[in-house]
Parts: structure tokens; sequence; C-alpha cells
């Protein structure tokens, strides 16, 4: 099996202890997150209706905000094994908290509420300091290599973690399980014990790599934003760029809303709803993998970088008008589900082959603006818009309010068109900004780019 195993990922014997250790985590990290992101925002709806998740997602934008920034301060001043650890414990002991609040509170769409803000924290912390640790430990040559093969046990993680919110549906229907549903109560003890599992397996299992000494940096929260902000502003590709992910970010919100609430109200049964929006998501997930591993890369090279870039807001204008023309839950479902592909594999893809063009030492501060900031403004932007529009219909009793929200989605989208030409118009004179310059350079790189 090993030598099966090897040979599939293209891994040496020297190697495959660590690989297996790492592959480990990230795909248990990423079962736990499929879990609780899944059991917490059903269970919310379920309990509290369709307009708390907007009230969530604006909580949801101001904490990914925070606790990037905070991230940011951090990452690169402890020893990224020890960092790994001890956010893994923190998890463990964050959940340990939920549980308490579970079992003294009477109010179950609390509960709800915090385990899918977990989630939140889950997709973002473990992964950013887990991969940064990835790079540490191995070598240029070996982290090209491995890295993908590692990455790819992240979709498995996401096709475990939906499938088992789906599994006791099945088993009852054969008489072998008397829930229907996956609790949340089960899915919080879970957690605990998987993130108490990983620190030990890192203390025990990491405990003879030695990684390079860190170079010590004292930077207050103010010089990492301000440096990471002037970059941004400088380069006028980036900065077009960083503008139309908070827009293209706040029609997702809109349009993921205008699902949860249409299933709501087509499907009220609660285990039947908490089944569609895990089939929902493993629909996500099976054509993200399918296109990110044969279609984006050749979108991208036929496209060039620079057009690519327009795909997604088309996208969101696309889905938008169909929800507006057709308000049904077929539209509404298709809609969502294809925003939600683009964002996973071309989007994403684009945006991290642009990353590539800033220096190495101020990437780290760059990608936070364009792949946390920005869509954390334009997550809270649009909640509470959506909020608001929500709530002046309800209390004066109009109706339709949905056309009114999907009506703010499609000028949010024309407003990501409009600034996603303008970079689309500066990009080839962006790449010789002075900032994109590295300090060591051996030539003219950008005559050897493909974009």
């Amino acid at each position: 099996m090993r030598k099966f195993l090897g040979r599939i990922f293209n891994v040496n014997d020297d190697e495959f202890g660590l690989f297996v250790l790492l592959s480990i985590l990230l795909l248990g990290n990423t079962v736990a997150r499929q879990m609780t992101g899944i059991i917490g925002i059903s269970d919310l709806i379920n309990t509290a209706g369709v307009n708390q998740i907007l009230i969530v997602n604006a909580i949801n934008g101001v904490l990914i905000f925070i606790t990037a920034m905070l991230a940011s301060l951090i990452v690169d001043r402890f020893d990224r094994i020890e960092l790994l650890k001890w956010t893994s414990f923190a998890f463990a002991l964050m959940f340990v908290v939920v549980e308490i609040i579970s079992l003294v509170s009477s109010s179950e769409k609390i509960t709800a509420a915090l385990v899918y803000l977990m989630s939140q924290q889950q997709w973002l912390l473990f992964p950013m300091f887990f991969w940064v640790l990835a790079n540490d430990i191995f070598e240029i040559a070996q982290a090209k290599r491995l890295i993908p093969a590692i990455g790819s046990w992240s979709f498995i993680g996401k096709v475990i973690g939906i499938g088992a919110t789906l599994l006791p549906a099945l088993l009852f229907s054969f008489g072998l399980m008397e829930n229907k549903v996956l609790s949340i109560e089960v899915v919080i003890r879970l957690n605990i014990f998987y993130y108490l599992l990983v620190f030990i397996m890192i203390t025990i299992g990491l405990k003879k790599i030695t990684l390079r000494p860190l170079a010590k940096t004292e930077e207050t929260i103010k010089e990492t934003l301000t440096e990471g902000r002037d970059f941004i502003m400088e380069v006028p590709s980036f900065r077009y760029l960083l503008i139309g992910v908070v827009f293209i970010t706040a029609c997702d919100v809109i349009l993921e809303y205008r699902f949860f609430a249409v299933a709501k109200s087509t499907i009220t049964d609660p285990v039947s709803y908490k089944n569609l929006y895990s089939l929902y998501l493993l629909m996500i997930a099976l054509a993200s993998f399918a296109i990110q591993g044969f279609v984006t890369s050749r979108i991208v090279q036929r496209l060039q970088l620079k057009n690519a870039f327009l795909i997604q807001p088309f996208v969101a204008l696309g889905s938008t008008l169909a929800m507006i023309l057709s308000p049904e839950i077929i539209a509404a479902t298709l809609g969502s589900v294809v925003l939600k592909i683009g964002r996973n594999t071309i989007d994403e893809s684009t945006r991290k082959s642009f990353q590539g063009f800033v220096p190495e030492e101020r990437r780290g501060r760059v990608a936070l603006f364009t792949d946390n900031y920005a869509p954390a403004v334009g997550m809270l932007l649009s909640a509470l818009l959506t909020l608001g529009i929500v709530f002046v219909c309800e209390k004066f009793n109009i109706a339709n309010a949905f056309f009114i929200y999907l009506g703010l989605s499609l000028i949010f989208a024309g407003i990501a068109v409009y600034f996603l030409l303008k970079m689309r118009k500066v990009y080839d004179n962006s790449l010789f900004n002075w900032r994109l310059k590295r300090r060591k350079r051996g030539g003219d790189v950008f005559s050897k780019l493909d974009f």
C-alpha cells in the first residue's frame, strides 16, 4: 500500500510519513469545517429563520477582518509548528466553550450561529498556518511536487464532510440508525476530539522537524496594514481588482441568501432542508474539482489572465438576471451554484496567479487584502444592506422584496464588471510598476510571461 500510494502521489520513501501526517491534518480540518458549516447554517435557518443568516454573515465579515489582521501579525513571529499546534488546541477549547454554552442556554439558534462562525474560522486560520508551515518544511523542489498532492486531500475532505451529514438519513432509511440527522451536539464533540488529536499528532509527529529560524519583526497592525494598502493603491491593476472582489463577494452573499430563502419556503421539513443543503454543497464540490482539474488552466491560457478576471463578474451578472427572471428554486439553486463554482475555480486561480507577480516580501500582506479583507468588506456590506431591505419590506408589507435585493446584486455585479474592465485596461502597464520589482532579479522576468 505504501509503495502504491507513493507512486500515485509521487512521494519518496523518506517523505512518506510526513506526507501522510500533513495530508491527514488537512483532510481532517476540511471534514470538520464542512460538518460545522453545514450543520451550523442549516440548524440556524431551521430554528431562527432565513433572515438570521444575514446577521451572522455581517458578524462573520467583521470577525474575518479582525482574525486576518491579527493572524498577519503573529504568522511571521512564532515557530510555525508551535503556531499550528496551539491553534488546534485553541479550536478544541473554543468548541468546549460552545458545548458549555449549548448546555446552559436553551436557545438552539445561538449554538447554531456559534458553530457556523467557528466553521468560518476553521476555513481561515487553520489553512493559513498549515500552508505556511508546509512551505517552511519542504524545499522548493519538494514543495512543487508534494504540496499539490497534499492539497488534493482537501477535496476528499469536502466529500467526506458532506457525506457525513447525509449518512444518518441514509442509515435511517435502512433501519440502521434512530436519528435522521447528524446532531449539532455530536458535531461539536467530534470537533473537540479531532483538534485535541491534531495537537497530539503535531507534538509527536513533527517533533524532529527543524525549521529555519524566523527573522524577528516587530510591526504594529497599522504598519502591516499600511504596507499592504500602499501597494494596492500604487498598483492600479491591484486596486481595481480589490474593488471588484468586494462587489463580487457582495453578489455571492445576496444570491446565496436568495437560495436559502427559496429553498426554505419550498422545503419546510428541517431534515429535508439540511439534506438539500448538503447535496447543494456536494454538487459544488464535485463540479469544482472537475473544472479545476481539467478546464481552469486551459481557459486561463486561452483567454490570458487579464481577460479571465472578467468571467466571475459576468457570471454574477448572469446569475442575478436568471434569479430575477425566474424566482423559483431551480434558478435560485443553479444561479448560486454556478457563482460558487466560478469562485472556487477560475476566480481563485486567476487571483492566486496574479499574486505571483508580487515580490515575496510583500505577497502575504497583499494577499490578505485581496483574499480576506476585501471579501470581508463585501460580506458585511451586502449582509447589512440586504437585511435592511428585507426589514423595511416586512415592516411596510412590501411584496416581492427579492426583486429589490436582487436589483442591488445586479448593481454590484455591474460595478464589478466596470472595475475589472478598468483593471484589464491598465493591466500591462501595471506589470512594470516599481512595486512589482523583486530585490534580486536575473533578467527581464516580464519578457518570459505567458499571460
